[in-house]
Parts: structure tokens; sequence; C-alpha cells
């Protein structure tokens, strides 16, 4: 949790530098490369593959990374991307036929107020658009959970770095119409001037340690002990991503939207947990159940951001 809310200081000091939607390409495109070199192809249908890539990759870091190329706080970034989770419950319940039990939807019902008191400061300051492409982009990550699930990969991690395979091209393409065809490559070019070393250990940060190790720790922890106990504990990536926020960049949120923040956590961790989850035996490392894909879980196995 640590090192994912950490992650938006670098997604904030890479946008500092590169355009949003050639740098949203070229995290996924460092990563890609040596996946297809190196790592087998999952086995699983290519449609879902192609969800997952499409929802988490494409959609949620393109309107991620424009939302705050815009004007989207860092902190409160990393807070209500967490409107993924209801997102996903719901989108599990449509399109999956997944019962959604009166504790979710009660939660969900919070986080939604919680949602709504952000969005009504962010109003007051003229900053509603922002917030609004954010929650476009935790309805793709929702999108990719439900990819993610229908795959049912045997190895998640694998199905996690071959995601990263997808993104690349239709951003970079994007890129080129919106920003221009030479804009992002003019600007990697730059960074590798003294002035420009920010935003290459902002990437450097965001492949390494945000999606490779952040995602390699939480695929363990989800495959050994149950989801209940696991997933709940990403609701602490705002925490770190607020509290870095306001430490490093002097981003200090109106009291509504901290109040916001904590219905928005309060809720989504009322409707996650479970009454009295049994625990896992701690002697015993068993493949993921299905129950453990991220379908009603805050975050998927592959790492957000």
């Amino acid at each position: 949790m640590l090192l994912w809310g950490l992650n938006f200081l670098a997604i904030r000091a890479g946008l500092d530098h590169f355009p949003p939607y050639f740098f949203a390409g070229l995290r996924f495109l460092v990563i890609a490369v040596p996946v297809v070199l190196f790592v087998p192809r999952p086995a699983v249908p290519l449609r879902w593959l192609l969800l997952y890539g499409a929802g988490f990759g494409v959609v949620q870091f393109a309107f991620l990374f424009w939302a705050m190329s815009t004007g989207m706080p860092t902190g409160l970034a990393s807070l209500v991307l967490q409107s993924a989770a209801p997102f996903t419950v719901l989108l599990g319940a449509v399109l999956l036929r997944e019962r959604v039990s009166r504790r979710q939807l009660l939660g969900i019902a919070v986080a939604v107020a919680g949602m709504a008191m952000i969005g009504w400061d962010r109003a007051q300051h003229a900053t509603l658009l922002p917030l609004l492409l954010t929650l476009l982009a935790a309805l793709g990550w929702a999108f990719g959970n439900i990819g993610s699930r229908l795959a049912r990969p045997d190895n998640p991690m694998r199905l996690m770095l071959w995601m990263t395979v997808i993104p690349p091209l239709p951003l970079l393409a994007l890129s080129a119409v919106v920003e221009g065809p030479t804009t992002g490559w003019s600007a990697l070019g730059q960074s590798l001037s003294p002035n420009g070393w920010p935003a290459l250990a902002g990437l450097a940060y965001i492949v390494v340690l945000g999606t490779i190790a952040g995602s390699g720790l939480w695929t363990v922890l989800m495959s050994r002990y149950p989801a209940s106990t696991v997933a709940p504990l990403s609701l602490l990536v705002p925490v770190v991503g607020i509290g870095a926020a306001w430490l490093v960049l002097d981003e200090k949120p109106s009291p509504l939207a901290l109040a916001g923040a904590v219905v928005v956590v309060g809720g989504c961790l009322f409707g996650t947990l479970r009454a009295n989850p049994r625990p896992a035996d701690p002697t015993v490392t068993a493949p993921m159940p299905d129950s453990a894909a991220p379908v009603t879980s805050p975050t998927p196995v592959a790492a957000r951001v």
C-alpha cells in the first residue's frame, strides 16, 4: 500500500514533463517489450485479455493522466480512483449475475455519498471536470476487473504482465492524434537532460516499484489469504497518497474534501469486509480461488497505476 500510494507522486513527476497520453503509453511500453520477449502468454481467451488491458490499461490511465494533467490534485486522485470498487461490484451484478448483498449495497451508497461531497467541494472551486475524468478512469478499471475475472488465469501474475502488452499502441496512437506525432518523443529526448531526471525517476518508480513489485506482493497476498482479509487493505492507498501529496507537494485538501474522503473509505470498507471472516490456514499455500478474483475487491490482482 505504501508503494502504491507513493506511486501518485511518481505520476505527478512524470506528468510535469511528459504529455499525459504519451506518458501513459510509455509506462506500459517499457514493461511490454520484455514481457513479449521473455514471458509466456497466459492460457486465457484473447477477448478477456483484451477487455482487461483495454479497461485497466487504456481507459483507466488515459482518463486518470488527463485528469491529473488538468488540475486533479494528486492526493485526491488516489482517493477518487477507489470508486472502482463499487463500480466493480455493480458491473459484476449486472454482467456476471453475481449476488450483491445488502451490506455491499449500503457500503456503495455511503461511498457514493462521499463522492458527492467531494464533487460538491470540487464544483465550488471550478474543478469538477478533473473529478469526472477520474471517475471515468475508475469505471475503466472496473471493466478491467471484469475482464480479469472472466479470464480465470491459473497464473495471475503472468496475466497482469501480459495485460501491459495491450495499452501501448492505442495510447501512443491517441497521443499522436491529440498531442502531436512528435511531442511525446521530443519530451522523451529532453528527459535525458539534467533537468529531466525527475520524470525518468517517476517513470522508473511506476514500472519497477509501482507495477512489478507492488503487483507481485499483492498477487502473493491474494494467493495465500482470503480476499476479504487482503482487499480492504487497499483502502490505505489514498491515506498514503493524500498524506504524501500533503507533505511533498503541499496539497492541502479542504475540510469538506477530507470529510468526503473519510465517508468514501468508510463505505468501501463497510461494503467489502465480511463479518467474522475465517482466516486462512497459515501452513497452507493454496492457488487463488475464484472468490479472490477482484470483482468485489477495491483493487485488482494487477497493480494499480
